[in-house]
């Protein structure tokens, strides 16, 4: 999918939203955006939000995000999809499957039905007009190294979702794999999984484009040269991420734990946004 395509779509797909249903993992929660006074994440979905309530200046906009860090695919369907269809949000934002392909034996197949599944309830749901958001994963490979295993999943479920686009007018893709800026390491947290602040400003640019919003600046284009890191600064960096980020994720791995787990949504409900 190009970008003159998508950018040709967009302009001619620009309904006002009253409501928006965010439903996905740590990608849509925010995590590793700026923290909020009660200490959440802000995050991409927050912002996208944040402008669309702005459309409605004086007017109710409600919005609900029931996101959850670590969920898999599996876990998306059963405990968020249900609930969110039945919000009947205008707009609805579907994010998931990442987790499953991190880890070993992934069934991609499990995951492409599940994921398609949830789209087809969301699309279902409330009165059946509401509009669907879904995403194509950023390429791994070209930041960080031994991803290359990814990649075969990560391709599969690009084809697979953008496959749906085209059998269901009402949902959107947003591609971030075809988005070389994301290969950009100040794109992302230094536990280099998650978004940076920045990140998070591009995607949120990206949906609202995908929604024929005008863009407010350009989210595909590269950042500034950054000054270049010796040999000691990158193997400096590299043990402090094995001790702090990828550690303690193989621990949970090894024990069955979720970061997660026993974690409520940020927006359980969804309620007149204010920002």
């Amino acid at each position: 999918m190009d970008n003159e395509t998508t950018a040709a779509g967009a302009e001619q797909f620009r309904p006002v939203f009253r409501s928006y249903v965010a439903v996905g993992d740590s990608f849509t929660e925010g995590m590793c955006d700026e923290l909020l006074p009660d200490g959440h994440y802000r995050g991409w979905a927050d912002r996208v939000a944040a402008a669309l309530a702005a459309e409605r200046p004086g007017e109710e906009f409600r919005y609900a995000n029931l996101a959850v860090r670590g969920k898999l695919i599996g876990q998306i369907h059963r405990e968020q999809i249900a609930d969110a269809a039945a919000m009947g949000g205008e707009l609805v934002t579907l994010a998931g499957g990442l987790n499953d392909v991190l880890r070993p034996g992934c069934d991609i197949e499990q995951v492409e039905r599940l994921l398609g599944a949830a789209a087809e309830t969301l699309l279902a749901g409330g009165a059946g007009e509401g509009t669907v958001v879904m995403f194509t994963s950023t390429d791994p490979t070209r930041r960080l190294a031994g991803s290359a295993r990814l990649l075969p999943a990560i391709l599969r479920m690009k084809g697979y979702v953008e496959g749906l686009a085209k059998q269901h007018p009402r949902l959107r893709v947003v591609d971030l794999f075809s988005a070389p800026c994301f290969d950009d390491r100040r794109l992302w947290d230094e536990d280099r999984l998650h978004l940076s602040p920045e990140g998070h400003r591009r995607v949120a640019a990206a949906v609202l484009e995908a929604l024929g919003r005008p863009a407010g600046f350009d989210w595909r284009a590269p950042l500034p040269p950054a000054a270049p890191r010796g040999r000691a600064e990158r193997i400096r960096a590299d043990l402090h991420w094995l001790r702090l980020h990828l550690g303690p994720w193989l621990g949970r791995r090894l024990t069955g734990r979720s970061s997660g787990d026993g974690r409520p949504p940020k927006r359980a409900e969804l309620l007149p946004y204010e920002s």
